[in-house]
Formats: structure tokens, sequence, C-alpha cells
């Protein structure tokens, strides 16, 4: 007969029997591909339309231990260097090994654009894709690629970073950004917390207004809309390929994926000031087109109603003067001279909060 210590370890290695396999990561199949535990894979999903043809790079981590799926897209205009670069000193460093959980990464969404050095748009139907989101399968090749996002990228996540910069013509100040949406203040909490995480000085929350069939148009706030955890990264600007800014992502991301526990040890937030949160955001637009001045640069204070720009012709005569509606923090605006009528010229961040 078994001693009561035989059938304990009799009930412990039967125990381990079933759990084992639970505690290791099973395959990830992913568009035609099944990536193993511990392996990275990488590869191109094709899109095209009746004229125009195209790819989407992706690469597939997929960690040894379980965790959620966390997807990373740089990119979506293709002219904001600096999420691209910061996506591929981050691919360079991640060990698949040393994961938990699968990453998803989009190096760039946007390669029309990239390639064609295009500000905003892609070239070859001149539509911005950070407009199209969910997309449209069968619409034109903006609208496929966002598509094509949606359908491996976005529903396949549990936790969905979007990661831009300032455009070529946008000067901007680094910020961390997600959806306030009031309905799920569980997921809602967990982008905020998310946010921080990252490290930046300043975050932004912005209102979610929309109801359940609106298109999102933007690809973090399509990735709110569906349900997901969803954040945003802003760092670089006026299309610029400064290493600190790079740098800059690359470490939020690290520190995101810590606080995820996707990565061992602890993740360090730490910034030279104190983190604040801004609440309220006020768009400036163009009241006319024409060429535009202003001696204020992104992170400045303004006062309401002061002038802080103006718009001339091209014969240098003033013909509208911009004022500030509230007083604030520039978190962005144009930083090169041309500007079309109803363009926004500032984003003034309004009521800082310090954490």
């Amino acid at each position: 007969m078994y001693s009561s210590y035989n059938y304990t370890i009799l009930f412990f290695a039967v125990l381990l029997l079933f759990i084992s396999p639970k505690a290791m990561s099973q395959s990830f199949d992913f568009y035609k591909h099944q990536v193993k535990p511990g392996q990275r894979v990488d590869l191109q999903i094709p899109v095209s339309d009746e004229k125009h043809r195209t790819f989407i790079p992706i690469s597939i981590l997929h960690g040894k231990q379980p965790g959620p799926t966390f997807s990373i897209i740089a990119g979506v205009h293709g002219y904001e260097y600096t999420p691209i670069l910061a996506v591929q000193q981050l691919l360079a460093q991640l060990d698949p090994e040393k994961l938990s959980g699968t990453l998803l990464i989009v190096p760039v969404a946007n390669v029309p654009g990239f390639e064609g050095r295009s500000v905003f748009i892609n070239p070859q139907d001149r539509k911005n894709l950070n407009r199209v989101f969910p997309g449209d399968l069968a619409g034109s090749i903006t609208e496929r690629i966002a598509a094509t996002i949606n359908q491996y990228i976005i529903k396949r996540s549990d936790i969905l970073l979007d990661i831009h910069a300032g455009d070529g013509n946008e000067d901007l100040l680094p910020f961390a950004c997600y959806y306030d949406r009031k309905d799920t203040p569980g997921i809602t909490a967990h982008a905020k917390s998310l946010t921080l995480a990252a490290g930046f000085t300043y975050n932004l929350s912005y209102p979610y207004t929309l109801k359940p069939h609106d298109k999102a148009e933007y690809a973090f706030k399509e990735a709110t809309q569906q349900g997901l955890v969803a954040l945003s990264l802003e760092c670089g600007k006026l299309g610029r390929t400064d290493s600190s800014d790079t740098d800059q992502i690359v470490h939020a991301i690290l520190n995101i994926l810590h606080k995820e526990k996707m990565l061992p040890g602890k993740h360090n937030n730490t910034t030279l000031t104190p983190q604040k949160l801004i609440t309220k955001q006020h768009y400036v637009y163009a009241p006319t087109s024409g060429i535009f001045y202003s001696n204020f640069k992104s992170g400045d204070l303004v006062e309401k109603g002061k002038m802080i720009g103006y718009i001339s012709d091209f014969f240098g005569k003033v013909q509208k003067k911009i004022h500030a509606p509230v007083k604030g923090r520039v978190m962005y605006k144009i930083g090169t001279p041309p500007v079309q009528a109803k363009e926004t010229v500032f984003c003034i961040g309004e009521g800082e909060e310090i954490l």
C-alpha cells in the first residue's frame, strides 16, 4: 500500500502533468505562420486595389510565457520618423525568449507615405491613413491598409500602442495620451496607468464621445472603440530624427512592457520634472490660407486673448491675426510657413494637474 507520502508525490506529479502545458505559451497562429514560443517571425502582408500595390511589414514576437497580446504601430504617417526609428531600435533589443505574451509590431504602417516622404497622406490616393479607420477592404488603397491593420492587428490585440510624432510641418511637445471612455472604467484606468508608466512629463486625457456605430478615424481611437486598452505616444517634431526623441520612445515602450509584466524587472518612469495630466485641449484653426507666422513654440505658455500668430498673403500683407482662446500650454503647432484655411495651427492644453 502507498503511504500518505507516496500519495502526496503522486498527486503533485499528476497536477504538474496538467498544469505545466498551461504555464507555457502555445503556438501563435498569424497570417499563414505558426509562431512557436520564444520565436520571432518577420513578414509582409500585401495590400492592393485596382491601381496600387503596397505591403504592411509586421514582426511577431511570441513569448515563452503566457500573457497579453500587445500591438505597437509606428509610421501611420510616413514622415513621422522618430517612431519608425525607435521601433527599429526596439526590435534589436527585444528577446522573445524573455517575453511573456505576444508582441505584434508594425514598424511602418504607411509604407507609400514613408517611401514618398509624404506629410500626413498616402501619395497613392492622397488619403490620410489616420482618418479612415476602421477602413474598408473594398475601398481605396489607404482604406484597405487600415482595414488590414484592423483585421490582423487591432482585432488580435488586448493592448494597442500607436506611436506618432510631429509631422514634417508640426512643432510638437512630447506627450502620452489615452481616451477617457466613461462607460468602460476598468479599461480606461488600465490605459491611464500605462500612459503614465511611459514616463513622459506631459500626459493628455482625450474626451471620448463616439457612439457605437461611429467611425473612429484614428487607429488608437478605433482600438478604444473596440474595447481594447489603447494609448498613444507623441514624440519628435518637424520630420527630424533626433536621437533624444527616439531614445525617449524606446524607454517609454520598455517602461510600459515592464509595467504590464511582459518583460522581467521593474519599470522606471522617473521624470526630471513632476508628471502632469491635461484633460482639456483647444484647437485653433487657420481663418484663411497664406503664410503663417508665430514667435511661439511647442511647450510655451500662452495667455487668453493674446495674439499668438498671424497669416499674411503672398505680398506680406497681414490678413488675419490669431489669438489664444484660453490660457494654457502649446502642445503642438504648425512649425512651417505654408497654411491652408481651416487647418489646425495650434493645439493648446488647458489646466495642468500635477500628479
